[in-house]
């Protein structure tokens, strides 16, 4: 096992007008679904609920200790603290309760896939079995290795893999696709889900689910947060974010002594002299414990992480685990597929190369003609390149009636006719019948069909079959035998396996993250390394088996570097469980499927450079808010404490900059704008901050200039404004 660099090698690919690398983007917030989740967001005041956010936990303690405190001391400043601080948490409720709803929205959808199925078991059933016995059983009841036959126009009563049969399948219940998929036993297309439907034919199968665990059952709690664990990530933050809470509540704390020894109590509030000293430093510390702790990250993270497993089901991507969409965007090396991935998966003629005496018009024909019994994509391409380049009428097997067609199979590696043609005389007239035959096919095995039929082997055949092969394409030599001559070789058919649009720039793009891609390939590495030279990705591994995959993940991991990868087949299954993100292919087996994180229902293995491109933004976002969070709660600092303090220490004057009113109005005005932040980030958080591809550096600069400094800027102007309108409110200015 070998892998190859060959950064920087590959030549440009073009692209048509207006097309590009996609880009990440975010879903739009609803407004009404604002006032949908309310109900979700009061629900979520349960302290037992609460406690996991140890920073809005604190903020709901201190509101039912200010509300104690303002029925005690009720005036309009008391009440519209304790008001404020509740609204706080329910806000920071809101924020999480919208990003489940959005989910639970898509679990509607899905639940009306899950119906109340009758599934018809197969008692004691073996392959091949003439004589079955059934029993109908509501599908819950179903258990693991139970049969089950599912016929057209019925439902698949649960997730298994078909054992026998082949049918088409509609699966837009769970994908959104409405193109039936075919199904069958054996290979790597042989899962089927629970709730899908049979259009054709029948199937056998064989029950993997295990019961109330049904893959629906799965999607339905993912999409709705329900088992959405926190990530390494997460945890550290909350921990960083609790540390910053403890530290404020010392800083807070010691306010009350220094009140004390300034005889300063009515200095917090001159204006409210009906509360006694205690009501008053009491609001006042529980106001600015709330202002300064970071209640704005505190109160979006969740909805943060919730809302980037939403964006992976939007793309129809199912992750297991929160863990698994932060890894993606961690991700330091990209293993790809070569066929489906890179490139088409179809190679398609693009080149006939004839022999000395051979007109390039007289090798397309012989092409196009021994191509006709070939039913595979390769055999279509050549028909229609023929057509497309040499004008060639497009003919059809049942044309030609004195004609015997040899389909092309793995075991001859060759396709071709044999055709009684009628022989001219030099007068016009028909001298009789003579018999031609042409073959297509791998070098090897038509060269040995021209040696069986008297001919010897040109010199000019192996040095392009060579050149073709070392360009990366596959060469497929067209030769022919007609009565009473030798076999000869009529030239050089070249098939090249076709690199998508497009992907060479994401690759760069993925080059510019500091993400190395990896090519795996079946292909020998000749072929290999032409590909990888086009698609411009960094490395290739050819010839690679399953155990070359684990060997070369693991290698990757022992730097230190996390991996992602796709798959959809048995023997993918340990390299997909190795794997830090490991993306299974929906029309997978089930062995695929359990070992990865991820699970995409299009089944399109590009999807993973849109996986990491979603991941990063997450983290991104993640990032962005902490900075303006921490920024946010640095500005509310300085805006509160000198004017809170120029009564007792007049020096501090200078620095209330923004020449707030009053305390009164200080507090009351950061306290309000601390709330008011929090519903205005929602659409950011769950939208997500815009992903640009660029560097660990460049991205901190954009961090701090745009969310550092407008985390600063913000409150200034936001609590000033607040300030302008409380001085109106009797009572409070």
């Amino acid at each position: 096992m070998a892998v190859t660099s060959t950064m920087g090698k590959a030549p440009a690919v073009k692209q048509p007008s207006g097309s590009g690398p996609r880009r990440v983007g975010g879903g739009l917030l609803d407004p009404r679904q604002l006032l949908k989740s309310t109900p979700d967001a009061v629900r979520k005041l349960n302290p037992f609920t609460l406690w996991r956010n140890p920073v809005m936990f604190i903020v709901e303690i201190g509101s039912v200790f200010t509300t104690i405190l303002a029925i005690g001391h009720s005036t309009v400043f008391s009440w519209l603290i304790a008001i404020w601080l509740w609204l706080t948490v329910l806000f920071a409720n809101l924020a999480e309760a919208v990003a489940e709803g959005r989910g639970k929205a898509q679990a509607d959808a899905l639940r009306r896939a899950k119906t109340d199925t009758v599934a018809r078991r197969l008692v004691d059933w073996k392959p091949g079995a003439t004589t079955l016995r059934e029993e109908q059983v509501p599908a819950p009841q179903l258990q693991q290795n139970d049969f089950v036959v599912v016929e057209a126009g019925q439902t698949i009563p649960g997730d298994g893999d078909v054992v026998e049969g082949i049918a088409s399948v509609d699966e837009s219940a769970i994908t959104g696709e409405s193109a039936p998929v075919i199904r069958e036993s054996g290979g790597d297309r042989s899962a089927v889900t629970g709730g899908t439907k049979v259009l054709s034919d029948r199937i056998v199968v064989r029950i993997t689910q295990k019961p109330g665990e049904s893959f629906i059952d799965r999607m339905i709690a993912l999409v709705e947060g329900a088992n959405r664990q926190k990530t390494p990530n997460e945890i550290a933050l909350n921990i960083l974010l609790a540390a910053l809470t403890i530290i404020f509540l010392l800083a807070v704390a010691t306010l009350q002594p220094l009140a004390i020894f300034s005889k300063g109590v009515q200095a917090f509030a001159p204006d409210t002299q009906a509360l006694d000293s205690h009501g008053v430093t009491g609001i006042v510390l529980v106001s600015l414990v709330v202002c300064l702790i970071p209640t704005t990250i505190g109160a979006l993270l969740s909805a943060i992480g919730i809302a980037g497993m939403d964006r992976l089901v939007q793309r129809n991507v199912l992750a297991m685990s929160g863990r698994a969409v932060e890894a993606a965007g961690d991700v330091n090396t990209l293993l790809l597929d070569k066929t489906g991935t890179i490139t088409l998966g179809n190679r398609q003629a693009s080149e006939f190369v004839p022999v000395e005496g051979v007109t390039p018009t007289e090798l397309a024909d012989a092409a196009q003609l021994s191509s006709l019994a070939d039913e595979t994509p390769e055999g279509r391409s050549v028909v229609v390149f023929a057509k497309a380049e040499y004008g060639l009428r497009e003919r059809t097997a049942g044309e030609l009636t004195q004609a015997t067609w040899v389909p092309f199979t793995a075991q001859t590696r060759m396709s071709g006719v044999d055709i009684a043609e009628a022989r001219g005389g030099s007068d016009g007239s028909a001298e009789g019948v003579r018999l031609r035959s042409v073959r297509k096919g791998a070098a090897a095995a038509v060269m040995k069909w021209v040696r069986d039929n008297g001919g010897h082997p040109s010199d000019e055949v192996g040095p392009i079959v060579d050149g073709i092969s070392a360009s990366g394409g596959t060469p497929l030599v067209v030769a022919e035998w007609v009565e009473g001559q030798p076999a000869r070789a009529l030239g050089v058919i070249h098939l090249k396996d076709v690199v998508k649009q497009g992907m060479r720039e994401r690759f760069d793009e993925m080059r510019r993250m500091g993400i190395r891609t990896v090519m795996i390939t079946g292909d020998n590495p000749l072929t290999a390394r032409a590909i990888a030279e086009e698609a411009g990705v960094d490395d290739f591994l050819a010839e690679a088996k399953p155990e070359d995959k684990m060997a070369l993940i693991k290698k990757e991991q022992e730097g230190g570097k996390l991996v992602a990868m796709t798959g959809d087949g048995t023997n993918d299954a340990p390299a997909l469980a190795q794997a830090d993100v490991g993306v299974a292919m929906n029309t997978g087996t089930s062995a695929a499927k359990e070992a990865g994180n991820m699970v995409d229902l299009d089944s399109d293995p590009t999807k993973l450079i849109e996986i990491v491109e979603i991941g990063k933004q997450l983290l991104i976002t993640r990032g962005a808010l902490t900075t303006f969070s921490i920024a946010n709660d640095i500005a509310k600092y300085f805006a509160i404490i000198p004017a809170m303090f120029a009564a007792i220490y007049p020096g501090l004057d200078t620095l209330n900059i923004m020449r707030l009113h009053s305390p009164t109005s200080a507090i009351l005005s950061a306290v309000i704008f601390n709330a008011i932040i929090i519903v205005a980030l929602i659409p950011l958080a769950l939208r997500g901050v815009r992903y640009r591809p660029s560097t660990a550096s460049a991205m901190l600069r954009r961090n701090l200039w745009i969310y550092g400094i407008g985390g600063i800027i913000a409150p200034f102007i936001g609590i000033k404004i607040i300030d302008l309108i409380i001085m109106s409110i009797p009572g409070i200015s």
